[in-house]
């Protein structure tokens, strides 16, 4: 269950109250008038089922409320009532597939800013990518991959696509096309660095190094692996099973191509730069096409399953008004 709290204007209260009224999912309504003081107005809460917190969400903000006042959610590990368990029985579909949009874009607007954080994970996580390529060290690769932000950008990406945010797929784009290039300057200088103090040789990025020389190579395979990774990624986004992402995080290679075009360019290898950069352009081509793929199709089968949504067989728990 979710917990909805709302700041609404007097004139407004009944109008929102009579949507959550009205919709299947909803339980334990509470109105406290003239309780909110800024924005002044009444305070609205009741729980939500998941898989109904999109389309309340969407008619209250039909209603201005996010304009007038506020819309806060939040999730609930533990609701113990009869009339929740009637509500999430009631709501179509499951509640761990339900996609709650509102809140994908946010937290993909988050992780899509161009921020001296994010610039800095991607650069470390490059230069240990770096250390990992030069070493031929399967280990550091993968640390590498765990510690790179990159799949926020590619989630914004997939997400401002299908819903048709032109703003948001220009952010993402800049974190990631701004991000990769900062990151790969700072790790073509690191190269360097590193070879002054004789810890990079020539001889390293020449060697057959058969533990990480894929990353130089692409195949098909490589877009299958990002493309696979993308749906895995975006379900764990939208279905809040966020412990999923690591797995996608370590399944690509994106930052340790990254690191090895870098550094390759350093020792003026272009076959290699040219080859690492054709495996970070199908791995970043493979993820945002499967996330938005993923993305549409839950968006179809969430519209099929209102559509064939049933009437409740008993309304929600009546509003208490204090």
């Amino acid at each position: 269950m979710l917990h909805l709290r709302l700041i609404v204007p007097a004139e407004s209260t009944d109008e929102a109250v009579a949507v959550l009224e009205s919709t299947v999912g909803t339980a334990h309504l509470v109105v406290l008038p003239g309780a909110a003081r800024s924005p002044a107005g009444d305070v609205v809460m009741c729980d939500v089922a998941r898989e109904a917190g999109d389309e309340v969400i969407g008619a209250l903000r039909s209603l201005g409320i996010d304009r007038s006042g506020a819309i806060s959610m939040e999730k609930m590990e533990l609701t113990l009532s009869a009339h929740a368990d009637r509500a999430e029985d009631e709501a179509p579909g499951e509640g761990v597939d339900a996609v709650l949009w509102e809140e994908l874009t946010d937290v993909t607007h988050d992780e899509s800013t161009f921020s001296v954080t994010y610039v800095s994970f991607l650069a470390v996580a490059t230069m240990l990518a770096a250390c990992g390529v030069m070493l031929d060290n399967a280990v550091l690769i993968v640390g590498a991959m765990a510690v790179g932000p990159e799949f926020g950008p590619l989630a914004g990406i997939s997400t401002a696509l299908v819903q048709r945010a032109p703003r948001l797929v220009a952010r993402s784009l800049w974190a990631l096309i701004g991000g990769f290039a900062i990151a790969m300057l700072m790790t073509a200088g690191f190269a360097w660095l590193m070879d002054g103090f004789g810890l990079f040789t020539r001889d390293m990025i020449d060697a057959e190094r058969p533990n990480t020389a894929f990353i130089w190579q692409p195949d098909w395979m490589s877009f299958v692996v990002a493309f696979l990774a993308g749906i895995a990624g975006t379900l764990s986004l939208t279905s809040a099973k966020s412990g999923a992402l690591i797995g996608v995080a370590i399944s690509v290679t994106t930052v340790p191509a990254a690191a090895n075009a870098a550094v390759a360019f350093s020792y003026s290898d272009y076959q290699q730069t040219i080859g690492s950069g054709q495996q970070l352009l199908a791995n970043l081509g493979g993820i945002v096409l499967a996330g938005t793929l993923t993305l549409l199709l839950e968006k179809a089968l969430w519209r099929r399953a209102r559509r064939a949504q049933k009437p409740p067989a008993s309304t929600p728990g009546a509003s208490v008004r204090v």
